[in-house]
């Protein structure tokens, strides 16, 4: 086993923080150790220095989002803070019959189940009315897997009973075990690679901006600007929901308190 120095392991808190804007603890040494060991070994390397010298001498692009989608973190699953769905409904409802599309940002998409579960609410509450969801991560792995809705059956068990039966597909014989997303939900929601700690691109604005449990890997300062950068996006009077954990004190006045974890962006 090839060990981490304390040295290549603070050139590698310096890289995850200028590429994505995340803060690393000493505490996760350990955690760079092993996500990046495979990598070192495959790439022939003799140790992590070498290879934080080949991410960071632009020859190879590849490499350096291999090394990204190792080192982020991507927790989530369908339906997570249920009282969000129900805020997320409200606010569907009352914009169902101005003939606007309704648009929805998860901003921290990871594999898909939060997108695909604003999908299923949208789909239940607008109807044939027009509405879009946007899921985007910096990570190409969760990316790719996000888009075909393809999940382990033990992952859908928060996903309401009626939901299943008319938004997804039980799998059988060499798929048994797992759920598929129906297609025509899958083809409403659209998922994008997108850096939250870099200049945002042209995605329109959004009537709900989900932005759960990703400031808690953020210093004060990136924190600020992450906000400031997605709430650009976000239209007058549209909601804003972030994790249980997360605070907005001292991070941004655009938006007013809802509920907790709640927010309303100020016209």
């Amino acid at each position: 086993m090839i060990t981490i120095t304390d040295q290549e392991f603070l050139q590698f808190q310096r890289f995850i923080y200028e590429t994505a804007g995340i803060s690393m603890s000493p505490a996760k040494k350990a955690l760079v150790s092993g996500r990046l060991a495979k990598r070192v070994q495959q790439c022939r390397l003799n140790n992590y220095g070498e290879y934080f010298r080949l991410l960071t001498s632009g020859n190879d692009a590849a490499e350096v989002q291999t090394a990204i989608d190792l080192l982020t973190t991507n927790e989530t699953y369908f339906f997570r803070e249920p009282k969000h769905f129900d805020q997320l409904r409200e606010a569907a409802c009352k914009l169902r019959r101005s003939g606007q599309t309704f648009r929805v940002w998860s901003a921290a998409s990871s594999s898909g189940e939060e997108a695909y579960s604003i999908a299923m609410v949208l789909a239940d509450t607008l109807g044939d009315a027009p509405w879009e969801v946007v899921g985007s991560d910096i990570s190409t792995r969760v990316l790719a897997r996000a888009r075909t809705g393809h999940y382990p059956l033990e992952r859908t068990t928060h996903i309401p009973p009626d939901y299943l039966k008319r938004y997804c597909l039980k799998g059988t014989g060499t798929q048994q075990g797992t759920l598929l997303i129906e297609r025509s939900l899958r083809q409403r929601v659209q998922f994008l690679q997108v850096n939250l700690n870099g200049t945002l691109p042209q995605l329109g604005t959004f009537d709900v901006i989900f932005l759960r449990n990703v400031m808690i890997y953020f210093n004060g300062d990136t924190k600020q600007q992450v906000v400031a950068r997605v709430l650009s996006l976000l239209k007058p009077n549209g909601c804003f929901f972030i994790g249980h954990s997360e605070s907005l004190h001292g991070v941004t006045d655009q938006v007013q308190p809802v509920m907790p974890s709640v927010y309303r962006k100020t016209a």
